[in-house]
């Protein structure tokens, strides 16, 4: 008797971009420290702690602490042969690698969390990739506030599209593009909309977990 195969469960994975090199902080602003913890590994073990497959870093080949931080919290660190100049060229460093180590299935999706929102939580994490698996959007991003924040999730065919964009044109290009298959999640959680730039949002952060 023939087996049947086993249904293809779904997987998420996460893309962090950290290529950056934080010109408006004046320091690596990932390296600093938020509750005890670097705000990267803070990250990295926020996103690790929910059902999130793989957690992929990509960074820049001379950010020797990062790499520390990334593999200590459990990782999967991307550092590409030539620095990314933009989000949108670590983002694509990061969906190769998943292609190359994890095959990727049409039905997974992926996750896409900027290394500058220091304090998204697990729960949060959780509940979009609960939402994504209910309703199976091509893209779903959470609403706090009637704004719209991070992380996104993308289906994984999507990923396929981001080289047919024009090179001026970044992710948010192709939300537009897809408009008609984002479907918002309304969120009570205000780490979707904060980001870490400046000296002044640091002293802000820590003013709230230090």
């Amino acid at each position: 008797m023939d087996r049947i195969p086993a249904l293809h469960t779904p997987r998420m994975f996460a893309v962090i971009p950290a290529a950056g090199l934080s010109r408006r902080m004046g320091r690596p602003k990932l390296l600093l420290s938020l509750g005890g913890q670097t705000i990267m590994a803070r990250l990295v073990q926020a996103v690790q702690a929910s059902e999130v497959s793989r957690t992929v870093v990509v960074a820049r080949s001379d950010d020797a602490g990062l790499h520390t931080e990334v593999t200590n919290a459990g990782g999967c660190l991307v550092i590409p042969e030539s620095d990314p100049p933009d989000m949108r060229t670590s983002v694509e460093h990061a969906l190769d690698w998943i292609r190359r180590e994890c095959s990727p299935q049409a039905g997974d999706a992926w996750m896409l969390i900027p290394a500058d929102h220091p304090v998204l939580s697990t729960s949060v994490i959780k509940h979009l990739c609960q939402a994504w698996r209910e309703s199976v959007p091509g893209i779903l991003v959470p609403l706090c506030a009637n704004r719209r924040g991070h992380p996104t999730v993308f289906r994984w065919t999507l990923a396929d599209e981001i080289p047919k964009l024009p090179n001026e044109r970044g992710l948010n290009f192709l939300v537009r593009q897809y408009s008609s298959e984002v479907l918002e999640l309304p969120v009570e959680d205000p780490a979707v909309l904060t980001d870490l730039n400046t000296p002044i949002d640091y002293e802000r952060l820590r003013k709230q977990f230090d």
